[in-house]
């Protein structure tokens, strides 16, 4: 009987296995890798997108923002003529960067009052018409202004009072946003005519509107 000759089977070294083991989870960990690189979740896409906008935002925001020198404004240019403006009542004056619209006090308020009177709708009707077709957009400024009777510290809270009188009116009659309006009480300082006079005194109880063209005020 022929007899057999068996080898045993050799067994794999279980270091071996090991490498296999770890070339295996090698190779699973690229791919989870490269996987989660390529995909980008759509909430991620919308943030990158609002954050844009936002950006954009800003700087519109900034570019509206930005004012005009109030304190600079020269209140004795040269008069200028609007054929809207048919009241002789208002005094137009203008240059290269804004135009004045001046009113006298006693013309849109009473003595020492702060209300309008009836009478002034009509003449502000003209300036906002006017300002609406030249001057859309622009930065308007509302400076109440009086004559040197009195104390100091109550004439600068009556030209503040006149001066958001005809901002409101602005706002609600003559339909502009209130984040286009500024108040400014010159109260009896920088007088425009002598205080010596009752014709002087007249002249500075009054109210400017001034416009500053939206291109302007980027300068």
């Amino acid at each position: 009987m022929a007899q057999l000759d068996v080898q045993p089977k050799q067994r794999t070294p279980f270091w071996i296995w090991i490498v296999i083991l770890l070339v295996i989870l090698g190779v699973i960990f690229m791919l989870w890798r490269g996987c989660n690189r390529s995909y980008q979740p759509q909430a991620l896409k919308t943030t990158d997108s609002d954050s844009t906008r936002v950006d954009t935002n800003n700087t519109s925001t900034k570019i509206a923002v930005t004012q005009p020198d109030w304190e600079a404004v020269d209140f004795e240019l040269p008069r200028s003529t609007y054929d809207e403006i048919t009241d002789t009542a208002i005094v137009v004056r203008g240059g290269d960067k804004y135009t004045i619209y001046g009113l006298g006090e006693n013309i849109l308020f009473a003595e020492n009052q702060s209300a309008l009177q009836g009478s002034a709708d009509g003449r502000l009707q003209l300036i906002s018409a006017s300002l609406h077709k030249r001057f859309n957009n622009a930065a308007i400024g509302v400076y109440g202004r009086t004559d040197s009777t009195g104390a100091s510290s109550t004439n600068r809270i009556l030209g503040a009072q006149r001066a958001n009188a005809v901002k409101d009116w602005l706002i609600s009659k003559g339909g502009f946003a209130e984040a286009m309006i500024s108040v400014h009480s010159v109260g009896e300082a920088k007088p425009i005519a002598t205080n010596g006079t009752e014709s002087g005194r007249q002249q500075n109880r009054s109210v400017e509107i001034v416009a500053f063209p939206a291109d302007t005020t980027k300068n």
